[in-house]
């Protein structure tokens, strides 16, 4: 796709909540004006579940990346909130003046990178292959129809990019998707042991989850863990797990 086929990018603020589009009403992202470093939505709070499977005093030493950036939270709370070493791929350079401008996203450190490119191409690349603890997928374009990549090779190149204790996060949204369809080709990738799924949002978000190596951690070591994700770092861990489970 080229500069001119990308569509255009604006915001727009509503109380103390500013929203990105892309070229159209669609929401592709949101910051509190005064948590500008926190996750407002729902559904990409739930894309930090990850959390629930690693020890939370190795978090930092571990690698987010974000395949699609969006309004940027993810990639803001991993690297100011989480402190870690935290890649976005974006197509889009608009959206990464955007963010910088309107989002707050800051510039890119020892710890940060914002790469311009194909999520399809990176993930497809050897360049990052068993280097990414966190791989976070939220790829749709301006009519937010369906995910733009959802095939089960794709899937597959994304397990490649994750470490052994590596976790994959997808939102599954969209009025033409089949979450079905969706669902099948990440446990195709993954395997059916390896693959967790929340109810959806009100607004219609589903967010799966898929493990490099599948485990079943015992309620008790869930809560404990939700516990402490919700005392480090003010997410409603505890809430995900009324809500998640593994698919199989």
């Amino acid at each position: 796709m080229t500069d001119a086929q990308l569509p255009e990018v604006h915001f727009s603020d509503h109380g103390d909540v500013r929203y990105l589009h892309l070229g159209t009403d669609w929401v592709q992202g949101s910051m509190r004006l005064d948590d500008p470093f926190g996750i407002h939505l729902e559904y990409v709070q739930r894309m930090m579940a990850w959390l629930l499977f690693v020890d939370p005093s190795t978090v930092p030493r571990r690698h987010a990346m974000q395949l699609g950036l969006g309004a940027a939270a993810l990639t803001k709370f991993c690297h100011r909130k989480l402190r870690m070493k935290t890649t976005a791929i974006e197509l889009n350079p608009q959206v990464v003046a955007a963010c910088r401008l309107w989002f707050k996203l800051p510039r890119d450190d020892s710890r940060l990178s914002v790469v311009l490119g194909d999520a399809a191409e990176v993930a497809a690349h050897e360049h990052w292959r068993g280097q990414v603890d966190a791989l976070q997928v939220d790829l749709y374009d301006q009519e937010a129809a369906a995910p733009v990549l959802d095939s089960q090779a794709f899937y597959a190149d994304c397990r490649r990019l994750l470490t052994e204790d590596g976790c994959m996060t997808v939102n599954l949204f969209g009025r033409s998707s089949s979450y079905e369809r969706s669902l099948a080709h990440i446990v195709g990738a993954f395997g059916n042991t390896a693959v967790w799924a929340f109810r959806p949002t009100r607004e219609g978000n589903t967010i799966v989850l898929a493990l490099r190596t599948p485990v079943h951690p015992a309620r008790a070591e869930l809560l404990a863990r939700a516990d402490e994700i919700r005392s480090r770092w003010d997410l409603p861990a505890p809430k995900w797990l009324r809500v998640f489970k593994p698919v199989e």
